[in-house]
């Protein structure tokens, strides 16, 4: 998808990195600067303050101030002090601010001005920035003692001017540094849109947010299941029909597709990535069909797309579809057997043997009604005992003959009906299937007993059986000794079994033909 216009994600974002980039290196250059010409106004009253100390203790100081004109000796050695010191001045007064010096003569025996309060109370450490006569200036005025005694002040100081001009010497470093760590942050920038831009193909936020839009839209409405694995077969994406056919927990994304709790036969499948192609499964409670393939972008193998359709509505669909086909072959049988024997009872009453046409009408209404009345008075179910009804006829046309056990009980509400239909429907196609390629007599026979908590259902036939060795696989997805069809073979046993545990039951190969189903009973 191209982009429709605009700038790209990538770029926007770069220039919104280089402006925050920006305004924050220029904030950090000012407050910088502000710092750094508080640290040199500090540093200077430091050194005002230091030299001024020096002067205040010095011998020369003390002499001139017991001189009749201490301003003859002390203006040359204050300026001398300045000169060497790189102040603006040096001045020496009474405890009172009567200057003794100063750097303009004139103002020689004038009034200092300025803060000399604490320096004359004996404080000798006190600076200040004032604007005096020679304008703005950072200064620091001491006492000079005799004894305990203040007899003099000394004030050094320098002009803010003088100040700004040792700061600015400091600014080219500051800039220098504000100007890398712009250039830094750009090219980081540049390298994370560079990054971002491949990662998003060069679209917009419009075009990506349009995109998953269209994206989680359909992901919703495809009615196919739909998983997304990446290379080490963890869940990336998984829509809504996958989660209700595979029943998955709201926290599979991330988790590797065969440790989410699916049977342990699919989620091998979909966790070895191999490509599949409309694979019957079986989970908890549905036959799904699996395809999958390899998923590719740009020539790199991102994982493995898989699509799940759900087969159970299908497969009970052919199942009954073969059940009604079954129920209409052996009517048209039984509509030319009940042909040919009314055929015959008449031809008897014609002959004037109405005693014989009559037994024999008898006779074969007795056998049709036997198995009907056993199973009405046996099996409490209506669909079950529709079903047998149903398999007895499509057996007996098949030279099969189905049988129901003396004493055959089952009872109403053991199990969900279409639950049991599964059960005895699959076991009873089973048992005709092989009882057909076994030797005469032909035969299945089907059972149900109730204990003191169970049901039991047994089916068996006079089929060659399953191997012992086949005892347990034959309960598995896929095992099947008869020929496949395409319609998903190897899955009525192990359907049985699925349908069995959802009722907290079981199913068991007892004898070597012979299946046993035990259902916990379900009380008031």
């Amino acid at each position: 998808m191209g982009r429709a216009g605009g700038w790209s994600l990538a770029r926007q974002l770069f220039a919104l990195q280089a402006a925050i980039a920006g305004i924050v290196l220029i904030g950090l250059a000012l407050a910088s600067y502000l710092q750094l010409r508080e640290a040199e106004r500090a540093a200077t009253a430091e050194e005002m303050l230091g030299i001024a100390h020096t002067l205040a203790v010095s011998p020369d100081v003390r002499a001139a101030l017991d001189d009749p004109r201490p301003s003859a000796v002390l203006q040359p050695l204050a300026e001398r002090v300045r000169a060497d010191t790189a102040t603006d001045f040096v001045v020496v007064m009474t405890p009172d601010g009567i200057r003794y010096s100063h750097p303009t003569p004139s103002e020689i025996g004038r009034r200092f001005v300025g803060t000399i309060a604490p320096a004359a109370a004996g404080d000798n450490h006190f600076t200040e920035t004032y604007t005096g006569t020679l304008g703005p200036s950072v200064r620091a005025v001491v006492p000079v003692f005799d004894g305990g005694r203040v007899v003099a002040l000394v004030s050094v100081g320098r002009s803010i001017t003088a100040v700004a001009r040792d700061l600015e010497r400091q600014v080219p470093l500051v800039l220098a540094a504000v100007a890398a760590a712009l250039l830094l942050a750009a090219a980081g920038s540049w390298l994370v849109s560079r990054w971002l831009r491949r990662s998003t193909h060069d679209m917009g936020p419009a075009e990506l947010a349009r995109m998953y839009e269209y994206y989680d839209a359909v992901l919703h409405a495809v009615r196919e299941g739909l998983l997304l694995l990446d290379r080490e077969g963890r869940v990336q994406l998984v829509n809504d029909e996958a989660r209700r056919l595979l029943a998955l927990p709201a926290d599979v994304n991330g988790r590797r597709v065969d440790e989410i709790g699916l049977p342990a036969p699919l989620g091998d499948a979909l966790a070895d990535g191999q490509a599949r192609d409309d694979e019957i499964h079986l989970t908890a409670d549905r036959i799904v069909v699996v395809s999958q393939g390899a998923a590719r972008w740009g020539g790199r193998h991102l994982g493995t797309v898989v699509t799940l359709r759900d087969h159970t509505e299908l497969r009970q669909l052919v199942s009954e579809l073969q059940t009604v086909r079954g129920f209409a072959d052996s009517l048209h049988a039984q509509a030319h057997e009940a042909a040919n024997q009314l055929h015959t009872v008449i031809s008897l009453i014609e002959l004037g043997r109405a005693d014989e046409a009559l037994e024999f009408a008898a006779a074969e209404l007795e056998t049709a009604q036997h198995l009907t009345d056993a199973v009405v008075s046996g099996i409490a179910v209506p669909e079950v005992a529709a079903l047998v009804v149903g398999k007895a006829a499509a057996a007996g046309e098949r030279g099969v003959e189905l049988r129901l056990e003396e004493g055959t009980h089952v009872p109403g509400g053991l199990a969900d009906p279409r639950d049991l239909v599964t059960i005895v429907g699959n076991l009873l196609d089973n048992a005709i299937d092989a009882a057909q390629d076994g030797p005469q007599p032909r035969w299945v026979r089907f059972g149900a007993d109730v204990d003191d908590d169970a049901v039991e259902l047994r089916i068996s036939d006079s089929g060659p059986g399953i191997a012992p060795e086949d005892a347990e696989r034959a309960f598995e997805r896929g095992f099947s000794t008869k020929p496949h069809d395409g319609m998903g073979r190897g899955l009525g046993l192990a359907l049985v079994r699925r349908a069995a545990q959802r009722h907290g039951g079981a199913v068991h190969l007892t004898g070597k033909a012979e299946f046993t189903v035990r259902l916990p009973l379900v009380r008031a």
